[in-house]
């Protein structure tokens, strides 16, 4: 049935917005076969970039949500690489979130969660993944979170 990821992320209230442009000398996206290598998403919402380090200044809670906005981002860049056909979308096959934290904070899974829970939340099974969480001395930018996503597509 067409338009069925975008359906039921309509019913969570989300619309996805044009897919954000590199913010250096690289692509969004690289498409080898059918697998779709997202570049880095970070933290971003309506009011900019969502910034702050974990076991500091931001709890796991917030970032979550800031690793949540990265998931609503890989998801545009998926649409924007299948011509706007979210769709062609089969199923997310690897995440590595990168969370901006201190040496000594070790809930990086749980902030990822923010990301792996809305993808699965949006997309059902074709969003369970594999994934790897790790701490970050530093973002670009000072964000919260940063995450690059495997995905596999139709052609």
């Amino acid at each position: 049935m067409p338009g069925t990821f975008e359906t039921k992320l309509a019913d969570l209230g989300i619309t996805l917005a044009d897919a954000p442009p590199p913010a250096a000398n690289y692509v969004p996206s690289v498409q080898v076969g059918n697998l779709l290598f997202v570049s880095g998403q970070i933290s971003n919402g309506p009011d900019g970039f969502i910034t702050g380090v974990l076991g500091d200044d931001m709890s796991v809670e917030d970032g979550a949500a800031a690793a949540r906005t990265c998931g609503i981002s890989l998801l545009a860049q998926v649409k924007a690489a299948c011509g706007g056909d979210l769709d062609r979308l089969e199923r997310v096959v690897k995440l590595t979130g990168f969370v901006n934290s201190t040496k000594d904070f070790g809930d990086q899974p749980a902030v990822v969660n923010g990301c792996s829970d809305f993808l699965v939340e949006a997309l059902g099974d074709a969003g369970r993944h594999s994934r790897s969480a790790v701490s970050a001395g530093a973002l670009p930018f000072g964000v919260a979170v940063e995450i690059e996503g495997i995905f596999q597509i139709k052609p």
